[in-house]
């Protein structure tokens, strides 16, 4: 299942609002309706969010008229303030815009027509490196499996949450193909239930025996010794190890470390922020309360009750094992490892 695709000047997005019920695909012909669809999640998952704010901004790019470069680069600068503002904490959107914007840059003085023709070929290019960057992180990651292991992972970190294949489930693919005996145990992810929607339909796709759970038996689970490795994505990695994930994520590593199971987190280095120094920086996004008070559209809790309802939360280095790249796999102390996989 393509979570997007680059088709006659369109960006065309899954809707994953909709899985696993109804497979519908979202036809961007300018930048709003790309913003609209990285901010309500039809398309999510930080290197896909990336991907698509890349295409976005070639998309927005394609629809300015205008043949000065300098102001040509001035309106495409405009497109990717809106495109960034659509979600904070995933910091490879911003990763992806500068990564662009920089390119142009470098390009100038050339016509904006020909700047267009680069914004479109570097934002397939991050496309095509995040597909490859995947498959290696699941060579890396699947060493660190076991012949037979029973998995458990939170929210969706799969080949929808990506250019394809995935991080986290990358891994796990990865070792089922080389004939590793892997069950998969998926939490449900509330408020939005990416894993009851999204994980165990990836794995069912891919013939992955999986089991769903409630995000409250992940520790009953532990202590029954039915969890021999825990392995997520992540959306943004500090300097020093932190990682930022879906909501929830943070204490399944607490479960983890008190059960003496492996936790292990699967990000490609465009999800490592060296410029933040730890996870206190890390801006979390807020989003609306209906995600809490309603189900499927139906409301379960009273009127006007206050709701927190955080995106993300964020697990100190301390609690992880192991991070895996696409250039090998980085182990405490971070600030080392992690560095050393940029030179």
């Amino acid at each position: 299942m393509e979570t997007m695709r680059w088709q006659d000047d369109c960006l065309v997005l899954l809707d994953q609002t909709l899985l696993p019920g109804q497979v519908k695909y979202i036809q961007c012909r300018d930048v709003d309706t790309v913003c609209d669809a990285i901010r309500r999640l039809a398309v999510r998952g930080a290197p896909a969010i990336g991907a698509a704010a890349a295409y976005g901004l070639a998309l927005g790019a394609r629809c300015i008229n205008c043949q000065d470069s300098e102001l040509f680069l001035q309106q495409v600068k405009e497109i990717a303030s809106r495109l960034a503002a659509t979600r904070p904490t995933a910091v490879n959107l911003n990763w992806a815009l500068r990564r662009l914007l920089d390119k142009m840059e470098a390009a100038l003085p050339a016509p904006p027509d020909q700047l267009k023709e680069l914004l479109l070929a570097e934002a397939r290019a991050i496309y095509d490196e995040d597909y490859r960057a995947n498959q290696a992180m699941g060579q890396f990651g699947a060493a660190l499996l076991p012949e037979q292991a029973n998995v458990l992972t939170h929210c969706n970190a799969g080949a929808l949450a990506t250019a394809g294949f995935g991080t986290a489930l990358g891994v796990i693919r990865a070792a089922h193909r080389q004939g590793k005996k892997i069950h998969v145990y998926a939490d449900e992810t509330r408020p939005l239930l990416q894993g009851a929607r999204l994980t165990t339909w990836e794995m069912s796709q891919e013939g992955i025996p999986v089991t769903l759970l409630t995000d409250n038996m992940a520790g009953y689970l532990m202590a029954l010794g039915k969890v021999d490795v825990v392995i997520v994505g992540a959306d943004r990695i500090t300097r020093n190890g932190d990682v930022a994930n879906k909501i929830g994520t943070y204490g399944v590593a607490v479960l983890a470390r008190e059960h003496g199971i492996p936790f292990y987190v699967a990000a490609p280095l465009s999800t490592i922020d060296l410029s933040l120094s730890s996870g206190r920086e890390i801006p979390i996004e807020q989003r609306q309360p209906e995600e809490v008070t309603h189900i499927g559209g139906v409301r379960v809790a009273p009127e006007g009750v206050q709701v927190w309802n955080p995106a993300f939360d964020v697990t100190p280095a301390r609690l992880v094992t192991a991070i895996i790249t696409e250039r090998g796999v980085a182990r405490p102390p971070y600030e080392e490892s992690l560095a050393a996989l940029f030179r």
